[in-house]
C-alpha cells in the first residue's frame, strides 16, 4: 500500500518538483496550495503524513498545523522552513509539528524524514534503540554507555542512557515529560519528577560543546532535543 502524503506548498515550482519526485518514488501525494482547502483535503484523503510549508499566504503553517493535529492527532507533520531560530522551531513543535526541514533541502533528506516519522509512529512503546547514534558533534555509543564529545568521553549511568535514548529516539521531536516518567520510573510521582529534572540538567551540560544542540524545556509539555 502506498504511503499517502499531504503536501501543503504555495510555491509552484517547488511544489511541482517535490510532488513529481515523491510520486516517482511510489508515494500517493496530494498537493494543496491554498490553506483554505487543507482541512477538506485532510478529511477526504486521510493522509499518513503531512508536509507543511510555514510561510503561506493568508494562513500560516503554525495555524494549519494546529488544525491538522486537532482533527487527526496521530498524523505526523513535517515543517518546511527557511527559519532556523530556536524560538521559531519551538513554536512549530508547540503547534504540533513532529519534525522540520530547513530550506533548501534534498529530496533524499525529505524521503528519509518521512519514513523516519512513520517508523516512529509505528514503533512499540517499549522500543529502546541500541545502535550507535550521531548527535551533532557527538557520538552516542549505547552498548558502552558512552557519550563521545569533540574533547572527551562521558560515561553515562544506565538511567542517564535511558533518558537520553528516549529524548533522541527521534531528533527534533517533542517528548512528553509524563512519557519519560512512566517509561523509566513507572509513575509520575513528585520525587521521580524532581529526579528527572536532575538528569535533564546533567544531560544539558554534557552537550554544551555543540552550540547547534539544545535540550529545550517546553513548559507544561515536555522536552525537545533540538539539533539545528
Amino acid at each position: 500500500m502506498k504511503i499517502k502524503v499531504l503536501y501543503i506548498e504555495d510555491e509552484p515550482f517547488l511544489g511541482k518538483i517535490v510532488s513529481e519526485t515523491l510520486q516517482l518514488q511510489g508515494f500517493d501525494l496530494r498537493l494543496v496550495a491554498d490553506g483554505a482547502l487543507v482541512m477538506n483535503t485532510l478529511r477526504n484523503f486521510n493522509p499518513d503524513i503531512c508536509v507543511l510549508d510555514i510561510m503561506l499566504p493568508n494562513v500560516d503553517g503554525y495555524t494549519l498545523c494546529r488544525e491538522i493535529k486537532s482533527a487527526s492527532p496521530l498524523t505526523p507533520v513535517i515543517f518546511l522552513t527557511a527559519r532556523s531560530e530556536t524560538a521559531d522551531l519551538v513554536k512549530g513543535f508547540e503547534a504540533g509539528g513532529t519534525d522540520y526541514i530547513k530550506k533548501p533541502f534534498s529530496m533524499e533528506e525529505l524521503i528519509v524524514r518521512i519514513n523516519n516519522q512513520l517508523e516512529l509512529m509505528a514503533a512499540s512503546s517499549g522500543h529502546r534503540p541500541e545502535n550507535d547514534r550521531v548527535l551533532g558533534k557527538y557520538l552516542l555509543i549505547a552498548r558502552r554507555y558512552e557519550l563521545v564529545s569533540p574533547t572527551t568521553t562521558y560515561k553515562l549511568s544506565s538511567r542517564e542512557m535511558e533518558v537520553l535514548q528516549l529524548l533522541t529516539a527521534g531528533i527534533n521531536r517533542v517528548v512528553e515529560r509524563r512519557e519519560l516518567l512512566l517509561k523509566i520510573w513507572g509513575d509520575d510521582s513528585f520525587f521521580n519528577s524532581r529526579t528527572l529534572d536532575v538528569y535533564i540538567r546533567r544531560l544539558r551540560s554534557l552537550f554544551a560543546e555543540d552550540p547547534n544542540i539544545e535540550l529545550v524545556t517546553l513548559k507544561g509539555k515536555g522536552y525537545l532535543f533540538l539539533v539545528k
